[in-house]
């Protein structure tokens, strides 16, 4: 990591974790998948042998973004997802450059330029395209290779000859011979995998949407072998004893030694001033093989004397005078919902992407808590406008890339697509907010409604006073889908009248609650809000633009603000406007269903069962009605009920949605089935074999 650092570390006292506990999948399918047969692999077939690099892949080099540069440094790609093409922007950046388009036979997620050849991840359907450059010079496919649905993070061995993709709604990771232009092993995972690094002993770790952990992939014989890392998610801002649930693990990457991994992420209840949602986090990991580990230990931190183990009043822990660095204004941390991240290996600080704020921070590599190491903040939104939320060019940075000197970084913006590029070589300044914006590039314009594009503005956004409480609905519903946590929601006084909150846990519970809060688990939107109403777990509002206004106030300290006239419910309806036009809902394979399927099915329709009764197939398998149900004991850290009526919630999509019911108690729906009885339709009496089909069925919605 080179000489000592310069820059203030916080005064914290250091603490090596113990070897974080790493160990196989429980309650799982075998690891290993079988992958593709032959007359699915590859079509057209990869021309000639894989890429073979002028010099081995460095490990920034080695992992795909949805923005890259090319190793030659002339040029940029953006894997535009909502035009389903990729882009190719000629370096240096300029207004008015001429840039090429490669249209996509799908939506595209990452790219990573080799040399002679460009790889990019289709979503659906799930594909990994080689790319080359035809007699003219223009990129054409060279081949494609069939993946598990929901391709997404792309990463290469340092010889070119391997390819590892991550696909995020089927859980699958797999490895791609690049010169056979075959799916090599597939191994099945944790929810929603997304960012993948490869080291250069070929071992695989990957970040996920939802959880905690860490992947770690090795192989035996040719086999993939899956382990899970725990890795504590912001242990400086945990109450004492708890370990967090995380969230938006989009983006992970090593230090160019690969000593450390770095996991940007959301910590959901992390203690923070007015943080009732949580805070962001770099958590820091120290990878075997290096200084004689033989095993992951994380980089941990605490307060001397310890933390709180709840809130109470002494919970602001982010920016304090135990902190180096103070910023008006950013209490809740130096970025807000993390989406990527890059490490700059010339000043060893990370960049990271904080999609909520329209912010690049960068952060010291070398501390111990990077985000409480702020180097500067770049704020590539300028403006604020009230009919968009932060409003100006580069809305929702989504990818970054830095140029070979690592003195440019670049910066896709989602929700406007833009490119920007920032100089990274002046000076940090004393005051770490930097506000000039440097070159920009529009790549295209929105194809959505104008009221869905405002939505889309707004939906990315962590900072509308109105909208907002310091989380965006991304924030919660990333990719329109969802966090996959259970949520307090808590009734507390205050001098304007009673208020009610979902808070990420019990200590983000102000005191003046003196309650744990009714469980309320995330739900997904992406193809389940066509409906007309209503809406919410007891079906208490009407239409969609009512369940978005009433959360405007569950996801703020102490309500909605005052006198705002009718600028929550024109939010509302801009936003409702884009999740029904924007999302993107998860991908289903069309197939005929097996026999064991098909059993599933008629006994889900069985009028003994009871099952269609409420779930109606022909309305997203439900009926949207609140029915009384039969009382549960209290979930552990939560207040019992005191209402039982719950409205039906779609099946659709059920597989990918766990944990299950409002509370969240059901890891899987083999439990669900289990515990369920005759609670929900009758299906006590079901023996092992035909519960085993009906699951099965559920699993094809």
């Amino acid at each position: 990591m080179g000489g000592p650092n310069p820059r203030l570390r916080f005064a914290l006292a250091i603490a090596i974790a113990s070897p974080l506990a790493c160990s196989s999948p429980k309650d799982t399918p075998d690891a290993s998948a079988p992958a593709p047969s032959a007359s699915q692999a590859v079509a057209p077939p990869v021309s000639s042998a894989a890429p073979t690099p002028s010099k081995p892949l460095s490990p920034a080099e080695r992992q795909g973004s949805v923005i890259a540069r090319s190793r030659q440094g002339d040029a940029l790609f953006v894997a535009d997802e909502d035009h389903k093409v990729l882009r190719r922007i000629p370096l240096p950046l300029a207004p008015g450059v001429a840039a090429t388009e490669v249209p996509l036979p799908g939506a595209p997620a990452a790219v990573l330029p080799l040399d002679g050849a460009v790889l990019v991840t289709i979503r659906d359907p799930g594909l990994l395209l080689v790319l080359k450059p035809d007699a003219s010079g223009a990129l054409a496919e060279a081949g494609r290779v069939s993946l598990p649905a929901d391709a997404w993070g792309l990463a290469a061995t340092a010889d070119a000859r391997h390819a590892f993709v991550t696909s995020a709604w089927t859980h699958i990771v797999s490895k791609i011979d690049l010169a056979a232009g075959k799916v090599v092993w597939s191994a099945d995972v944790a929810r929603e995998p997304r960012g993948i690094v490869v080291l250069g002993s070929g071992e695989i770790l990957v970040s996920h949407l939802v959880g905690a952990d860490v992947t770690h992939i090795g192989e035996e014989s040719g086999a993939p072998v899956v382990k899970t890392i725990g890795v504590m998610p912001s242990p400086v801002r945990a109450p004492s004893g708890k370990k967090l649930h995380a969230s938006l693990g989009y983006s992970l990457v090593t230090s160019p030694d690969e000593a450390r991994l770095f996991v940007a992420r959301h910590a959901v209840g992390a203690l923070a001033r007015r943080s009732w949602f949580g805070q962001p986090t770099v958590d820091v990991v120290l990878l075997p093989g290096k200084n004689g580990r033989t095993a992951p230990e994380q980089l941990a931190a605490t307060h001397v004397g310890g933390l709180p183990s709840q809130k109470s009043r002494v919970a602001d822990l982010t920016m304090t005078a135990d902190t180096p660095v103070s910023i008006p204004g950013r209490d809740k941390g130096p970025f807000t919902q993390p989406r990527a991240m890059v490490y700059r290996a010339k000043s060893d600080t990370l960049l990271v992407a904080g999609e909520g704020d329209d912010v690049v921070a960068e952060l010291d590599a070398v501390a111990l808590d990077p985000t409480l190491a702020i180097v500067r903040i770049f704020q590539v939104g300028q403006k604020y406008d009230p009919g968009y939320g932060a409003a100006g060019e580069c809305g929702a940075p989504a990818g970054i890339a830095l140029s070979a000197d690592e003195d440019t970084a670049y910066v896709f913006c989602r929700a406007t697509y833009d490119v920007v590029a920032l100089d990274l070589t002046a000076r940090a300044p004393v005051d770490p907010i930097v506000r000039d914006r440097q070159t920009l590039v529009h790549l295209a314009d929105d194809t959505l409604s104008a009221e869905a594009q405002k939505g889309r503005r707004l939906f990315y956004n962590a900072t509308d006073p109105i909208l907002s409480g310091g989380l965006g609905c991304a924030g919660c519903h990333p990719d329109g889908r969802d966090d996959g946590h259970v949520w307090h929601e808590a009734t507390f006084d205050t001098i304007d009248g009673l208020h009610t909150n979902f808070v990420g846990a019990y200590e983000n519970i102000p005191d003046l609650a003196k309650a744990k809060g009714f469980p309320r688990r995330t739900p997904m939107l992406a193809g389940l809000v066509s409906a007309a109403g209503p809406y919410g777990w007891h079906g208490e509002s009407a239409d969609l633009g009512a369940r978005i206004t009433a959360g405007m106030g569950l996801h703020r300290w102490g309500g909605m603000p005052q006198n705002i006239g009718g600028a929550a419910v024109g939010r509302a309806s801009l936003v409702a406007a884009f999740v029904r036009e924007g999302l993107v809902p998860p991908p289903r394979e069309n197939r005929e269903l097996t026999d064991k399927e098909k059993r599933g099915r008629e006994l889900f329709l069985n009028k003994g069962t009871k099952c269609a009764h409420c779930h109606v197939p022909d309305s997203h398998y439900t009926d949207r009605t609140p029915y009384p149900l039969k009382r549960l004991p209290p979930v552990s850290g939560f207040d019992e009920e005191t209402k039982q009526e719950f409205k039906t919630p779609s099946l659709r999509f059920v597989a990918g949605r766990a944990p299950y019911f409002h509370d969240g108690r059901v890891s899987t729906l083999e439990k669900l089935v289990e515990l369920n009885g005759d609670r929900m339709g009758n299906t006590s009496h079901l023996p092992a074999e035909d519960r085993e089909a009906l699951i099965a069925f559920l699993k094809t919605l």
